[in-house]
């Protein structure tokens, strides 16, 4: 009888795998930040999120997102033209950004926090998303991150001057989610 309770044990303990999904219509990447004590928000249209996630199998879950950088947009076409130059994004030279996570944190709830690296001009730094997870049909991954755009030289040469424009941007997601085939 032992060993096959310990064969049961095992495979409940190996049986349970984050599943893949996919983001849907309505998904959002945006990002909210001021300038001369003005708020200003924007966001990117074109975004691939790969995310493998199961609040039970954090050690099996991984988040991948590329980002195209030349999709960014305030509705301020002036503002957008710069964050897209050299001076902010380089979208021209290095068109992509990417955020990886393999490294999870339960916060209680339906609250998590990835550990992972966003890759932005060609620095690579850790940036921890906080997320809350609501399951179903189809998943809702809602987060947030605040990155330092001068840790990833956007905003170059006058732009360093942080009493004009601050260091601190504020990353938002909602991903509307539905599994894929592994």
């Amino acid at each position: 009888m032992r060993p096959f309770l310990l064969i049961a044990l095992l495979l409940a303990a190996t049986g349970a795998q984050a599943a893949n999904y996919r983001a849907q219509p309505g998904s959002t990447l945006g990002f909210t930040a001021t300038y001369q004590e003005e708020a200003f928000e924007g966001s990117f249209a074109k975004f691939t999120p790969a995310i493998r996630f199961d609040p039970a199998d954090l050690a099996g879950s991984r988040f991948d997102v590329r980002i195209v950088l030349a999709s960014a947009n305030t509705a301020n076409a002036e503002r957008d033209e710069m964050l897209l130059g050299s001076e902010f994004f380089d979208a021209a030279g290095v068109p992509e950004a990417r955020y990886v996570a393999t490294r999870f944190r339960a916060l209680g709830g339906n609250r998590f926090v990835a550990e992972g690296t966003l890759s932005l001009r060609g620095v690579s730094k850790p940036v921890p998303l906080t997320f809350t997870w609501t399951p179903g049909a189809k998943p809702v991954l809602a987060g947030t991150a605040t990155i330092s755009r001068l840790a990833f030289k956007v905003g170059t040469g006058d732009w360093t001057d942080t009493e004009l424009l601050p260091d601190a941007v504020k990353v938002s997601t909602r991903l509307v989610l539905v599994a894929v085939a592994k």
